[in-house]
């Protein structure tokens, strides 16, 4: 007779294994990337109370990492510039697929699905001139890769889905690398931008910073339900700058870029490594490991307040506030100017939180 762990492991070989649903990995809350003590990589899952519901190796640093909306697969992105994205069955704890961008060509860290999970979309750029592109990839097809189109600016990073579900809104940095070692080429000349894209490939809006702020770097994204983008900022100019790091944006209306007091913005560094809105959708805040500093802002770009914890950068919503997580391996909630520790892991987390 037949048992149901040899029935699934035989359609596994033959590679007709059924879809199963997050339960099957535990219900997990968010996706994180970490560096083991060992030196080696792994992908977690985390619930809400910063308990990991699965682990599975990675071949090498993680960054970011995008979540199926329905099935137990998550697509986990080299660190930037790379050129291998997994395909990761987190049920199973398998690799079900290696993605491969074209020749000359690298992934940017960061991907979103779309179409209900139907389409993957990946932010790239071009090897030699860090034009950008967003890779179009067929799911359904076993994660087949159907074409690209530009980005609208040179080094993107972040990408997200808006919630009419049929634009892409993409962080472009700004910045031009060498591809050997990433070293940064125009630093003089970036134009970082934060453009609309219709997933018919057309520009909807692009926005760009005043020129004395041209090298303040648009990295990530963070999107409300009603259309309210955050952007966090890097910035590429002159130390000791304080320069604002975050700023707020509808489609259709001017950006507005929210400062905090002098003294702390300069304690960021001129570094934001993440950002999200509160798990109440009140307020969005950022994050520097540089600094070592969380930063709070209201929804119309008051600076509500700051937190203090060594190498941050890790965020999600949670809860009304923030899951936070740090190179020291520790998970911890943030609501206003209070933090609860959840969770500890012998791991450094790497940047960025998923929510799924």
């Amino acid at each position: 007779m037949t048992t149901r762990r040899a029935f699934l492991a035989s359609l596994l070989a033959a590679g007709t294994a059924p879809h199963m649903g997050w339960a099957a990995a535990g219900n997990p809350a968010f996706l994180a990337a970490a560096k083991e003590r060992d030196d080696s990589f792994a992908l977690y899952g985390l619930d809400t109370e910063g308990h990991a519901t699965f682990r599975i190796p990675l071949p090498a640093r993680g960054h970011a990492g995008a979540g199926h909306p329905h099935r137990a697969e998550a697509v986990a992105f080299a660190r930037r510039p790379g050129t291998f994205a997994l395909v990761i069955d987190c049920a199973r704890g398998q690799v079900i697929h290696r993605l491969t961008p074209p020749d000359g060509v690298q992934f940017n860290g960061h991907g979103v699905f779309a179409d209900g999970g139907a389409t993957l979309f990946t932010s790239e750029q071009s090897g030699t001139t860090s034009q950008g592109q967003v890779g179009i990839w067929d799911v359904e097809a076993g994660y087949t890769r159907i074409g690209s189109f530009p980005t609208g600016g040179i080094g993107p990073h972040d990408l997200r889905l808006m919630p009419d579900g049929a634009t892409l809104a993409v962080a472009n940095g700004g910045i031009a690398t060498d591809p050997a070692d990433r070293t940064k080429l125009n630093l003089d000349a970036m134009q970082p931008n934060l453009t609309y894209l219709g997933l018919s490939r057309d520009v909807i809006q692009q926005v760009t910073l005043p020129p004395g702020l041209h090298q303040n770097s648009i990295r990530h994204l963070a999107i409300r339900a009603d259309g309210l983008v955050g952007f966090a900022m890097q910035w590429e100019g002159a130390p000791d700058s304080a320069t604002p790091l975050l700023g707020l944006h509808r489609i259709g209306q001017e950006a507005t870029l929210a400062a905090a007091p002098l003294a702390d913005e300069l304690a960021m560094q001129g570094y934001a490594g993440s950002i999200a809105f509160s798990g109440d959708r009140r307020e969005l805040a950022i994050t520097s490991p540089r600094g070592g500093r969380l930063h709070r802002f209201s929804d119309t770009g008051d600076f509500l307040g700051a937190v203090s914890r060594a190498d941050i950068c890790g965020l999600a919503p949670l809860g009304s506030g923030y899951l936070a997580s740090d190179g020291l391996g520790g998970l911890f909630g943030i609501r206003a100017d209070n933090r609860r520790a959840l969770d500890r892991y012998d791991c450094a987390w790497d940047n960025h939180i998923v929510t799924l």
